[in-house]
């Protein structure tokens, strides 16, 4: 007999722990863990033979989805910081275990030589590339504005724009005819807080230029698409919210909890795949409810 689960217990509940982190964060400190899909998510092959650069893909959302594209037989190149070293090599162990080969590239995606590295390496270890996750992202909270640098607010935008278009540019070079680039934006594209000001501003500009990239793209056979979480349980959050705001996360949501990473990441999978053949352009809400549009 087939079992249902009910949504709002599929993941622990506020309230969390105080566990502060320096950023980016690390998937080992974190209380409760989160769920990556490394012991219960089930491949069925809709990315067989196919190549795919994940960034971020150390933990959090790139984590998961890494590892759901690795179970569906995808072969990864992994992006990550240089700081983030420990998390990425045990996600990499966890893509090996199901099977698949993962290339890493440590580097910071705001260079242009990191990109042309993770090109490159797609090439020169697996021969093709067939789908981009462009997941990287920074962000920092702020309860006064005059707290925001501008020095911080061009690393945000060359992070998390700046670099989803130039790899998105880059790789447009290499995708064949039935190629992916998805992109992650968020709920902040549609409800902005006043603390992430800078993070939400480079959300809504991710969307953007997913729907406007969707336009150009298909003349090739691409398909361009982006997912907006709401509130996900990831290393980002104690490295860079305020312990109230840590304590409370996702408790505004109809589930009354935020979403696990592999919640996300079988989005990812959807749109990534032949199943997603006549989507582009869209953007894939995942928000708790919460979702404004």
């Amino acid at each position: 007999m087939a079992t249902t689960r009910d949504p709002r217990e599929a993941g622990p509940k506020p309230p969390f722990p105080q566990q502060p982190q320096t950023h980016p964060g690390s998937i080992h400190l974190m209380d409760p863990s989160a769920d990556h899909g490394e012991k219960d998510y089930e491949g069925t092959g809709k990315l067989q033979g196919r190549v795919a650069i994940i960034t971020g893909g150390d933990s959090g959302i790139g984590r998961a989805v890494a590892i759901a594209f690795a179970k569906e037989g995808a072969d990864v190149v992994l992006s990550f910081l240089p700081e983030e070293q420990a998390d990425a090599d045990d996600t990499a162990m966890v893509i090996q275990k199901a099977g698949s080969r993962v290339a890493k590239v440590a580097g910071d995606i705001q260079k242009v030589e990191t990109i042309d590295k993770l090109i490159s390496t797609a090439d020169n270890e697996f021969g093709r590339l067939d789908i981009v996750v462009n997941n990287a992202g920074y962000q920092m909270s702020h309860e006064d504005i005059q707290e925001l640098s501008s020095d911080e607010l061009d690393h945000t935008f060359r992070t998390n724009v700046f670099a989803t278009f130039l790899l998105s540019q880059a790789a447009l070079k290499k995708l064949p005819a039935g190629g992916v680039i998805l992109n992650t934006t968020s709920i902040q594209a549609y409800d902005p807080s006043p603390q992430l000001v800078a993070y939400a501003a480079t959300k809504a500009a991710i969307l953007s230029m997913t729907k406007s990239i969707a336009e150009l793209a298909i003349k090739q056979g691409v398909r361009v698409n982006a997912v907006a979480p709401g509130p996900v349980w990831t290393p980002l959050i104690p490295s860079t919210m305020p312990p109230e705001k840590v304590k409370t996360f996702g408790s505004n949501t109809g589930f009354g909890r935020p979403a696990q990473p592999i919640e996300l990441a079988k989005i990812f999978v959807f749109l990534a795949s032949d199943d997603a053949s006549y989507v582009t352009g869209e953007v894939y809400g995942a928000t708790g409810g919460r979702s404004p549009y």
